[in-house]
């Protein structure tokens, strides 16, 4: 597709719809929205735009549909695959100014809200009201709900309730045609023809921009309780973990982390945390509920599969400051790690009982190609982070045989019944891999799809499978 450049006439064009001020064309603002948390990509819009209603978003994108104007959407900018990179230039529509929540409604337990509201913020609005939204990825405290919904977000807690497909009811959505839809219906059933609100999340803006989101809530859990395990080996850390639920529990949050992630968040922030010598693994549990018998009895049970894996300690946090450190260990890793070395993160996600085999196969990879790696994530539903870390590859080999040793880890994890991504999404860095998951029939089909909503391309081009 070849895609025109924002003239003098259209950019007065796109303030007249809304307004000068809410239109960013210089080059030290637009700095901000050229990159994301994906690595140190660069890509800069020529011009970015930031809507506050639905019929601004419907007028920008008619009016860059007819002048065949790529557009970005973007979120809060924590996404990790470069979904909201405008790797062709054009419009950015920055959702920020989308930052409402429009209703609770305690009686059905839902609510709307726009896109750019901040995660935490609305978990923390609902809960004061005794109601859990329990999608909570680490960005929570920056991310936006609608940067979530796009990217099929999740987070500590699906492994007890679910992912954010079971929790979005109903979307409005701006079609590349400027058309206003809502995508399903305000009920916990849906059987009405296709269910366009499955399809859009997880679509990463490619088909449409959100503009409303109809969230379904549920009774918060009275009672938790948060321990961290301590292993001598990744393998019978991995191993633990589908033990436990095949013994009838299920955490609310079951978290893995390796060794060296702990020592650079314990470095960098300065957690006080007894890391001994052999530890090398590390399981973090959380069981909630609202009987605490019931809580702590499954808490003893759990204790029991731990020690029959080899575990060499749990430690069981004793106040809410505790709970908020151990959390902090495991929320800031992503950070740490960062911080630490040149590095790149991949999303994989396989069936529970097989981590030990993946968490196994990364490793031997590492040794094969001369690069290291720090693991650590959702280990309850099988969603392991791999942080690959440059260590001692020189810079041609991390340029060119580092994507070898990628492919690899993703046929690894195909193999063992997994795919590419858990919760960040394909974007624009793994779209490369899809191959190995996907057939010829599934990228025609997804074309077929892109082009029934947007039929000149427009939105989010080159994302996904999409050359």
């Amino acid at each position: 597709m070849i895609y025109n450049k924002i003239t003098e006439e259209l950019l007065n064009a796109i303030k007249q719809l809304i307004g000068d001020d809410a239109v960013i064309t210089a080059q030290a603002e637009i700095e901000k929205y050229s990159h994301d948390e994906t690595e140190d990509l660069r890509y800069y819009p020529e011009v970015v735009a930031k809507p506050k209603s639905t019929d601004e978003v419907a007028a920008l994108l008619k009016l860059c549909n007819e002048h065949l104007i790529p557009v970005t959407p973007r979120g809060a900018g924590t996404g990790l695959s470069g979904g909201a990179l405008p790797i062709m230039g054009g419009l950015v529509i920055a959702m920020e100014r989308f930052n409402k929540i429009l209703n609770i409604d305690e009686q059905n337990l839902q609510a709307t809200v726009e896109p750019g509201v901040i995660t935490e913020e609305f978990m923390n609005q609902i809960a004061a009201k005794g109601l859990l939204y329990p999608i909570d990825p680490a960005s929570k405290g920056s991310c936006f709900i609608g940067g979530n919904v796009s990217h099929g977000s999740g987070g500590p807690r699906v492994v007890k309730y679910g992912t954010i497909r079971e929790y979005i009811l109903n979307l409005e959505l701006v079609l590349p045609s400027g058309e206003v839809i809502w995508t399903g219906a305000n009920t916990l059933k849906y059987s009405s023809g296709y269910n366009l609100t499955q399809l859009i999340i997880g679509s990463e803006g490619t088909l449409g921009i959100v503009t409303k989101i109809v969230v379904k809530l549920i009774p918060a859990p009275t009672v938790d309780a948060l321990m961290m395990a301590s292993f001598n080996s990744n393998d019978e850390a991995c191993s633990a973990v589908s033990a436990i639920f095949r013994a009838g529990i299920i955490p609310s949050a079951l978290e893995f982390m390796e060794r060296k992630g702990v020592e650079w968040v314990i470095e960098k922030d300065g957690i006080v945390f007894d890391l001994k010598e052999n530890d090398a693994a590390f399981l973090l549990i959380e069981v909630d509920g609202n009987n605490q018998d019931i809580m702590f009895t499954d808490c003893e049970k759990i204790n029991t599969v731990l020690e029959e894996f080899g575990c060499t300690n749990v430690l069981f946090a004793e106040t809410a400051t505790q709970k908020e450190e151990l959390w902090h260990i495991r929320r800031t890793m992503g950070v740490s790690v960062k911080s630490n070395s040149v590095y790149k993160e991949e999303d994989t996600v396989v069936p529970r009982a097989a981590l030990p085999q993946l968490i196994k196969g990364i490793k031997a990879t590492g040794a094969k190609y001369g690069f290291e790696s720090v693991c650590y994530g959702h280990a309850g539903d099988g969603n392991l982070h791999v942080n690959i870390l440059k260590a001692n590859m020189s810079d041609d080999d991390w340029n060119t045989k580092l994507k070898d040793g990628i492919r690899e880890i993703f046929e690894l994890t195909v193999s063992l019944g997994g795919t590419l991504s858990g919760e960040h999404g394909i974007g624009l860095v793994q779209k490369e891999f899809m191959d190995i998951k996907y057939s010829p029939i599934h990228f025609e089909l997804w074309r077929g799809i892109k082009k029934v909503f947007d039929k000149n391309y427009i939105l989010n081009p080159g994302k996904i499978f999409d050359k």
